[in-house]
């Protein structure tokens, strides 16, 4: 199958080939013998579901020939088609690179339209569109003492990297804490105590409740010392970062957000002018371009929502406009900005 679409993509990449359209004539013949076969953009097949918890599930994928692979605490981009619009977003990878099949874990969203989906309507035999995985939060080559610090489902690329270090025997000193409201909401939890029974280096906590800097200190008094990664809901890693801040330790952490921290509450409309349709509805300064936009009956591509992923990344003619992830203001014309993460300052106009 493999070797198939391997000369499918040589075929399709062919000049000549796409000078006479054949390309997407191929591309049309795969997908009618494989959903999951394609020239143009990885896919995967869903080959088991797992349930987690009530609302968190596991999903076990074949990728189509020519994934890259990935890196212990990395993400992708999976897309899927609701009532004919397609709809992307990010999930981080759950298993260890050297899995013979990746997995994502996804935990159902309030309101979240793939997430839903997902948990919905993924069964065996399900194609989903993959992209590669992406993101620099990721184990150093020779990690030492170790702390993986997770709330909910952050999780998730925590346990990609447990299960990492588990596969190449260097659980030497790794302290695993993750927390969750109840003790039926622990993601991983088997998975968990089985590792901790078998390794001698882990130290595993499972959590409830509110983290306070005294319980994180008694917890781990040693964490000044040990390279730290972070994952969780955005109240969970500020109390931590404000933590490490206070031991002098913010060197030693590494974060991975799954929650844009919401914009600066600022009084105000802006005008935001669309220049291809030429509406110019009238937005909240307090709000993202994205979710302004949305609100306002407007669907500009979109992906992650949490400024990664690049799909709603759009030229900005012109406008002020603020980045809620790093606060920095730009009046810059002609400058790409990702809407998701991007709320206006002034009237705008944007190049959609």
């Amino acid at each position: 199958m493999s070797q198939v679409v391997a000369v499918a993509r040589r075929l399709a990449g062919n000049p000549v080939a796409r000078r006479l359209f054949l390309d997407r004539n191929i591309e049309f013949w795969l997908r009618a013998i494989d959903p999951s076969w394609s020239v143009r953009e990885p896919r995967a097949r869903v080959i088991e579901v797992i349930v987690e918890t009530a609302d968190t599930r596991t999903f076990v994928l074949k990728p189509s020939a020519g994934w890259p692979g990935h890196r212990a605490g990395q993400h992708v981009t999976v897309e899927i088609e609701i009532d004919g619009v397609r709809a992307r977003r990010c999930y981080s990878l759950s298993s260890a690179p050297g899995d013979r099949h990746p997995a994502i874990t996804v935990k159902r969203a309030p309101g979240g339209r793939v997430s839903a989906w997902l948990h919905d309507h993924a069964r065996f035999g399900t194609v989903l569109g993959l992209g590669p995985a992406q993101g620099d939060f990721v184990l150093p080559p020779a990690p030492g003492k170790l702390l993986l610090l997770s709330g909910g489902s952050g999780v998730t690329p925590v346990m990609s990297m447990l299960r990492d270090l588990a596969a190449r025997d260097r659980i030497r000193d790794v302290v695993f804490a993750t927390f969750a409201r109840t003790a039926d909401d622990f993601i991983f939890r088997d998975a968990l105590e089985q590792l901790a029974s078998r390794h001698a280096g882990l130290a595993l906590h499972l959590g409830r409740g509110h983290l306070t800097e005294e319980r994180l200190v008694a917890l781990v008094p040693d964490l000044a010392d040990r390279e730290t990664f972070l994952c969780g809901p955005p109240g969970f890693m500020e109390a931590v970062e404000q933590t490490f801040a206070r031991c002098g330790a913010g060197h030693r952490l590494r974060r991975e957000r799954f929650v844009v921290p919401p914009p600066r509450r600022v009084a105000g409309e802006a005008r935001v002018t669309l220049a291809r349709s030429g509406r110019a509805p009238v937005l909240p300064a307090s709000a993202t371009l994205l979710a302004g936009l949305e609100a306002a009956g407007e669907r500009p591509p979109s992906g992650c929502r949490m400024g990664i992923c690049g799909s709603c990344k759009t030229r900005k003619r012109s406008g002020t406009v603020e980045n809620v992830l790093t606060g920095v203001i730009s009046s810059d014309a002609e400058e790409d900005i990702s809407l998701c993460v991007t709320s206006p300052r002034s009237d705008v106009e944007l190049a959609l």
